[in-house]
């Protein structure tokens, strides 16, 4: 059995496309090893350690303004005093994979960037410069980086080198439960988003392009973040209460059911290195719509019934077009070897090789 640390920013009940890819890993190695989570998310009332379906869960308390960098120097002198024999830390955009980095010396350490080349704001893409030259000591520290896709193999051995390290083994999708779910009813042809509503992600160049399809459209949007309010203004401001719907937070059971029930789903987001929703509604049998840039754009290479757009080059009008001629298309793809299952044994044999 082998003492494993999984490193990241947060964790579960917290919800995001890296704390789902941790939560995975965790709770299916921790079938056969010995896992901790350790995590910088001790606020809101969560406890500072309990235990999640086998995964011993760490919380460290951390600064972290907007929900963003999560300085946690704790991390550090935990890990020294831990006696694990791999830490596995998750995300170049948060400081939880630096300490994790800095604390390491006989361990095995692994590295998952999810790493996107730019901030997702202004503000933080200002300061992703001189970050770089600090966060570059995590991939120099790394036994093995894992990349999610081959988009983020290129960004980081672009602005890190370190090449010779890097294996892509992408995330993954829970195949059994998409297929036993069931759809919604529900009346006409639905378009849907389901992810963080934030300005980046570009969920209002759908509702944009609402205002360009027939009245039996309907766009669902599931999901919360900042940019929350803006978009029920929004829809409100263009007469589009009526079919444009917010969701708000959709469990796991849910996503999959409205997945199934939808005709098209959307992903246009600006900053992705991968796109998890995407790959699972792909699994659920819906076509899709994603963003050319990023790792977005890898899904229209690989699958049938993915067509892929620039959201900042093309008007509302072409956009609702892009749409409407994608609904209907059948998804064509090798889907099986996303299995997490699959994805997980793939870094237990990245563990079992550098040990």
């Amino acid at each position: 059995m082998v003492r494993i640390a999984q490193v990241c920013h947060r964790y579960s009940p917290n919800v995001g496309g890296v704390e789902r890819h941790v939560q995975e890993i965790a709770e299916m190695l921790a079938e056969r090893h010995e896992v901790e989570v350790i995590s910088a998310d001790l606020a809101g009332g969560l406890p500072p350690s309990e235990v999640i379906k086998g995964v011993k869960v760490t919380r460290l308390r951390s600064l972290s303004p907007g929900e963003a960098y999560f300085f946690a120097p704790s991390i550090r002198s935990y890990l020294k005093k831990g006696g694990f024999d791999v830490v596995h830390a998750h995300n170049y955009h948060a400081f939880p994979a630096l300490f994790a980095a800095l604390a390491c010396d006989r361990e095995k350490f692994v590295f998952t960037p999810h790493y996107h080349g730019v901030g997702s704001t202004p503000l933080r893409n200002l300061l992703n410069r001189p970050y770089r030259k600090i966060g570059s000591r995590i991939f120099e520290v790394a036994d093995r980086i894992i990349c999610v896709s081959q988009y983020e193999r290129r960004l980081v051995a672009r602005d890190f080198g370190f090449e010779e390290k890097i294996e892509v083994i992408p995330n993954g999708i829970n195949l059994d439960d998409i297929k036993r779910a069931e759809p919604f009813e529900v009346e006409g042809m639905l378009i849907l988003y389901i992810g963080r509503l934030d300005r980046y992600k570009n969920v209002d160049r759908v509702v944009e392009a609402m205002e360009h399809l027939p009245e039996d459209f309907r766009f669902f949007i599931g999901g919360t973040g900042i940019y929350q309010n803006d978009l029920k203004r929004m829809a409100e401001r263009l007469n589009l209460t009526d079919r444009v719907k917010l969701l708000g937070f959709v469990s796991e059971e849910d996503k999959y059911r409205w997945m199934k029930s939808c005709d098209l789903f959307v992903n246009l987001s600006s900053v992705e290195a991968f796109g998890m929703t995407v790959l699972e509604a792909l699994a659920a049998g819906a076509p899709a719509v994603v963003n050319a840039a990023g790792g977005l754009g890898e899904f229209s290479e690989r699958f049938g019934g993915v067509s892929a757009v620039r959201p900042e080059d093309i008007s509302s009008e072409e956009l609702a077009h892009s749409m409407r001629i994608s609904i209907g298309r059948v998804v064509e793809g090798d889907l099986e070897s996303y299995d997490w299952r699959r994805i997980v044994e793939n870094i237990e044999d990245i563990y079992n090789n550098l040990l």
